[in-house]
């Protein structure tokens, strides 16, 4: 192959989980956070010996990020590796070790009088970190007394994040029994959720009640997990005064109620268009409604054919060279270099994500996790995490502190890469059954966003509110998450997924809550980022590159209105994000019309 389709670690880490590079790394990172805990020990608060202190440990969180990041890969690629899961836990006590030092240095500028904090912010060292300090500092007042937040970090290790662990763990153990050309397979959870992409509806169809059955029968266990996890935000939550369940994820993404509420309530709007476009790929798939299972489905087109892993790296580079000549060259030395883990086996975790290991190489890396199985939705997700990868690259000469860019406008630098690729594959398609296939799985990518994601955003809103009276059954979490898909796609749908709760690993992830809103944000946000770069062609990569400086130094509104000119509190810049989906949907409903008079 021209390009590896599996991952380089062994740059990173030579042996694997039993490295002993890692373990001299880690054993290092130790010595360091105990000498790191003896000078804060004998700090006198002075600015001079703060800013310094500061000024390290952000290094200490490198080194942290680097082990999480490399064990991450390793237990992703293969669930069956142990020590690579008994690392995790390991290091995932270093890192909260290197927070408990945060904390205690967050105790100290907290309690700086209003002078003392601004001479702090003054000092040279600390300047391109002001936003962040700032942030840091007005957190930290929002929170319980230091000593209180300490003990609630150090047990939620062998709480909370455990039963994170737990939670990967059993879905890494899963095997879903699949007949497949003529033999039963037993397939990952990654693979079966392949196959519900699948062309042909009875594989899909066959491919969705397996996976139902599969969760129904660990629904019991994964609604333990999940109750759990929610139990041990809303205690802390409210320990800390906390009445709304959306002020971490919020306070998280730097944005404002107003600009969520506003983005859903727009795209409430526009659902309309969305369900003309539903129900026209019914009767193009033959039937009379759009089932969960169908929401994604290819359309049956000629030219609609798999594309091998090769052939998708050389697209995705050809098109991002249209748009964006340096984020063509970066993608292109990902690809070459051994970044991505696209390999379709058994034993690896389902879903696809980047992770940064800032210590690698002579400025950083990435990494990128997926499961390639030559579909278009396949080479979108590859385009897509490399956007992720590529938002990294443009940060890597900032001090890490103003590296730490929140999850939405993370969602932006990938969506804007996907958005590329879709669109000129689009226009370029040779004839008009492929250009209609694309074109519907350009749209479909949207209704992702705007119903799918938004049925994840009203089930978490409303299990957690109903969490606060006690824990939920399996059997109500089901009842919960159809009601939510109900609401989001508008009752379009035949056939709903009830166990998509416990099959969706975004709802057991401890980093952060609300794992979804944040890609529906990121979608509309990119739009607007991508029709500016249409318009202006490649003089438009150094702004572009500029706003990706910018997503870890100030609030999104504020992002906005410096580099875009728009307020994300009015619906104007969402309505006009939407009218580019509308337009896809017009063309795709023109495109269509002599195939179904011809039904």
């Amino acid at each position: 192959m021209k390009y590896p389709i599996t991952w380089d670690l062994e740059s990173v880490f030579a042996g694997g989980s039993e490295s002993k590079e890692y373990v001299a790394f880690v054993e290092e990172t130790d010595v360091y956070i105990k000498k790191f805990n003896e000078r804060l020990a004998k700090v006198d608060d002075s600015v001079e010996q703060l800013a310094e202190l500061i000024e390290d440990i952000q290094q200490l969180m490198l080194r942290a990020r680097q082990s999480g990041a490399f064990i991450s890969c390793l237990s992703s690629a293969n669930v069956q590796d142990k020590k690579a899961i008994q690392w995790l836990g390991t290091i995932r006590t270093q890192s909260n070790k290197i927070q408990q030092i945060w904390t205690k240095i967050e105790e100290k500028i907290v309690a700086f009088s209003e002078e003392k904090w601004q001479e702090l912010l003054k000092h040279e060292k600390l300047q391109p970190i002001v936003f962040s300090l700032n942030e840091s500092r007005e957190k930290a007042k929002d929170k319980l007394p230091p000593d209180q937040e300490r003990l609630a970090s150090k047990l939620a290790i062998d709480g909370y994040h455990s039963w994170g662990s737990f939670y990967n763990q059993l879905v890494g153990d899963m095997e879903f029994p699949f007949e497949e050309d003529g033999e039963e397979k037993r397939l990952s959870a990654g693979q079966i959720q392949n196959r519900m992409n699948h062309s042909d509806r009875d594989v899909r169809k066959r491919a969705f009640f397996a996976s139902e059955k599969g969760w129904e029968q660990k629904a019991d266990t994964f609604a333990t997990t999940l109750n759990s996890l929610a139990g041990f935000r809303l205690q802390l939550y409210d320990a800390r005064g906390w009445e709304n369940v959306l002020k971490e994820p919020l306070d998280i993404n730097r944005m404002q109620e107003q600009t969520l509420d506003t983005m859903w309530n727009t795209i409430e709007e526009n659902k309309p268009m969305l369900h003309q476009f539903m129900e026209r790929k019914a009767r193009l798939l033959n039937i009379d409604q759009l089932a969960f299972y169908d929401v994604f489905a290819p359309l049956p087109v000629d030219g609609d054919e798999k594309i091998s892993y090769d052939d998708a790296c050389d697209l995705i580079i050809k098109h991002f060279k249209t748009i964006s000549p340096k984020l063509a060259n970066f993608a292109e030395m990902a690809l070459r270099d051994g970044w991505i883990e696209a390999e379709d086996r058994p034993g690896k975790r389902p879903g696809g994500f980047c992770t940064s290991l800032p210590l690698s190489g002579t400025e950083g890396e990435s990494r990128i996790f997926m499961t390639y199985d030559g579909s278009l939705a396949n080479v979108a997700t590859l385009a897509h995490e490399l956007g992720h990868a590529y938002h990294s690259h443009c940060l890597k000469e900032l001090k890490p502190f103003a590296r730490s860019y929140a999850m939405n406008v993370a969602e932006t630098a990938s969506t804007f890469a996907e958005n590329i690729v879709a669109d000129a594959l689009v226009k370029e398609a040779q004839s008009e059954d492929l250009r209609l296939s694309l074109l519907e799985n350009k749209i479909s990518r949207s209704l992702a966003f705007f119903m799918n994601i938004h049925a994840r955003f009203i089930f978490e809103k409303n299990f957690y509110e109903a969490r606060k009276s006690g824990t939920l059954s399996a059997a109500d979490l089901n009842q919960l998450m159809e009601e939510a898909q109900k609401q989001a796609f508008g009752n379009a749908l035949s056939e709903y997924s009830p166990t998509f709760w416990a099959s969706k690993l975004h709802f057991h992830i401890t980093g952060v809550p609300f794992y979804n809103f944040p890609y529906t944000f990121g979608f509309l946000f990119s739009l607007g980022i991508y029709k500016r770069a249409l318009d202006a062609g490649l003089s438009f990569e150094d702004n572009y590159i500029d706003l990706l400086k910018d997503t870890a130094s100030m609030k999104v509104e504020e992002l906005a209105d410096k580099h875009l000119g728009v307020d994300l509190t009015q619906a104007e810049f969402w309505q006009d994000a939407l009218n580019v989906v509308k337009e896809d949907i017009e063309e795709f409903l023109k495109l269509t019309e002599e195939k179904i008079a011809a039904k």
